[in-house]
């Protein structure tokens, strides 16, 4: 539940423009963003090959960032409706037009500015992007007879630039409804399946390419091969972006930014804060100053865990508030998530608000706000407006607060954090440890919140995330839990009855927590976690296991 983390710029409110607002308990945060500083807020990274992703709606826009960046080509994620013009101002090296979820012949669908076909800027097209393309320079699309969802076999036709090195068949992910029907006569066929006869096309004078089915996932196996060569054989790119250079550049901008001043960094014992502070403390040292509040809604062990890596390695200012007491009279009694994060928010607010005023000379605060952070919350200048995230965000900062805010992860996502972290010197345990919600246990303690029941909570999840790392599935799994469930059932423990308690087991796999599959976890693993749990953990004699996926549940249970 804490700054820094992923669930924590959900927790404060998403950073945006010069204020964050945070919708579920009214209050306003009043963080300052200093204008003259934002290419030093952003880390100051400038990147000598940069490609843009209009983003038109697709669930895969951000896994196409990602492609691209493990390509070594520093991408960004912008408006579907950016303007030529200001394409042009951003001098990419080419230009992705991502897939989405309408038809381009219905009212109201998303366009793209035709202009940027003529900026000489290369385009790549995928699905939807394809249709904007075909479609926006004279072809024709329309539904398609014969849909194509999940695996489909494409012959290619053409091997030149996009398919260079690719056999001539190939394995692909197809996901559409409609499909082009006419090509207009500059466009040449590159690809097709038996129902699809324009897989994948080229322009013949102009620097346009498009493809129907899906690079980005690994369902097409041979998906960042062409992806690769449409930035090094079409956009001419050299795969120059190293995380590296990155952490350098990060370095040297915070030093400039900061000067003699002091840093306030939120800690959590998650990775996106905990990488903040160690990149924080290579650039300033001993200027930072580090809060950990102990609100009793940690797991077990996390704060000892906290306190040892950044006093004892990294030795910086470490501010720890013990305030469970404070966080459990709050939750008194209360059961509705929504009232918890309200309450939640309030009290960390009070400890945090309290704590920074006894750090002098502090004038910045630092948070772990993550690229998908910008994207959702529609922070970016020139990135897709979205609706703000609500589902772990329990508070803002009070508006007498008034830091400057540094954000030095914000063009990064949680893998390429998490290789930063490995650069900075973290532990693997740190580096790779499962995110956490923002309110912490109480979103995992169904019902009320007290003492007793996130002690057994605690020793129950201990156990969960023990097995999974002794059966060597930790890294495997994105996020593994227990849930303790406001249930009591009936059970028989030697020759007694009893009516005790019931622990919900959650374990998921994902690329990006939008969505999520439940983990196929052997059985007898779950028989072990379940036996433990049963045997050590007081006033439990039931384990079930969730094996609900998102959508259409959440990861999270409440």
């Amino acid at each position: 539940m804490l700054p820094g983390s992923r669930q924590a710029a959900e927790f404060w409110g998403r950073a945006g423009g010069s204020t964050q607002a945070a919708a579920t308990n009214g209050l306003t945060t009043s963080v300052k963003q200093n204008p003259e500083a934002t290419i030093a807020n952003r880390t100051g990274l400038v990147a000598d090959e940069k490609v843009l992703i209009l983003d038109f709606g697709s669930q895969y826009a951000q896994l196409i960032a990602r492609r691209v960046r493990e390509l070594h080509v520093y991408c960004e994620i912008v408006r579907h409706d950016i303007t030529a013009e200001r394409v042009r101002e951003l001098n990419p090296r080419g230009v992705i037009l991502s897939g989405g979820p309408s038809s381009v012949y219905e009212t109201g669908a998303p366009q793209v500015d035709p202009e940027i076909f003529k900026l000489g800027i290369p385009v790549l097209g995928i699905c939807y992007g394809l249709h904007l393309a075909c479609n926006a320079l004279g072809g024709k699309v329309d539904r398609a007879t014969k849909r194509e969802f999940g695996r489909a076999s494409v012959q290619i036709t053409s091997h030149a630039d996009l398919f260079e090195g690719v056999p001539d068949l190939m394995e692909v992910w197809m996901s559409h409804g409609d499909q082009v029907a006419e090509r207009s006569g500059g466009f040449v066929t590159l690809a097709e399946t038996r129902t699809c006869p324009v897989a994948a096309v080229r322009h013949e004078t102009l620097p346009v390419y498009g493809l129907q089915f899906h690079p980005e996932v690994t369902h097409t196996p041979l998906g960042t091969k062409v992806l690769g060569n449409f930035l090094t054989k079409v956009c001419g790119c050299q795969g120059t972006w190293r995380l590296g250079d990155f952490a350098d550049e990060a370095i040297a901008a915070i030093r400039q930014r900061v000067g003699q001043d002091r840093v306030i960094c939120g800690l959590s014992g998650g990775v996106d804060s905990s990488v903040v502070a160690a990149l924080l403390y290579r650039a300033i040292g001993s200027q930072l100053s580090c809060i950990l509040i102990d609100n009793g809604l940690l797991r077990k062990a996390e704060e000892r865990s906290v306190i040892d890596e950044f006093s004892g390695h990294f030795k910086t200012d470490l501010h720890v508030v013990k305030a469970e007491t404070r966080f459990l009279s709050a939750l008194a009694g209360i059961t509705d998530p929504q009232e918890k994060r309200k309450r939640i928010g309030h009290a960390f607010i009070d400890c945090f608000s309290e704590e920074a005023a006894k750090i002098s000379g502090a004038k910045f605060l630092a948070q772990g706000t993550l690229y998908p952070d910008v994207i959702e919350s529609g922070a970016a200048v020139d990135g897709p407006a979205a609706t703000i995230k609500l589902h772990h965000n329990v508070g803002g900062l009070p508006e007498d607060l008034s830091f400057e805010l540094i954000e030095p992860l914000r063009d990064l996502f949680k893998d390429e954090v998490r290789r930063l972290g490995l650069q900075l010197g973290l532990p693997e345990d740190i580096v790779w440890r499962h995110p956490f919600p923002g309110p912490g246990l109480a979103v995992r303690c169904l019902g009320e919140v007290t003492k007793v029941r996130l002690d057994t909570l605690r020793d129950a999840d201990a156990i969960v995330v023990e097995e999974i790392k002794e059966a060597g599935l930790y890294r495997s799994t994105s996020q593994v839990f227990a849930v303790l469930l406001p249930v009591q059932s009936v059970g028989v423990m030697g020759d007694a009855r009893t009516y005790q308690d019931t622990v919900a087991v959650r374990a998921v796999t994902t690329e990006d927590f939008m969505t999520a599959d439940w983990s196929h976890l052997p059985y007898e693993l779950l028989a072990r976690i379940s036996t433990r749990i049963i045997n050590e953990v007081q006033g439990v004699n039931r384990v079930v296991y969730d094996i609900s996926s998102k959508p259409p549940a959440t990861i999270e249970w409440e």
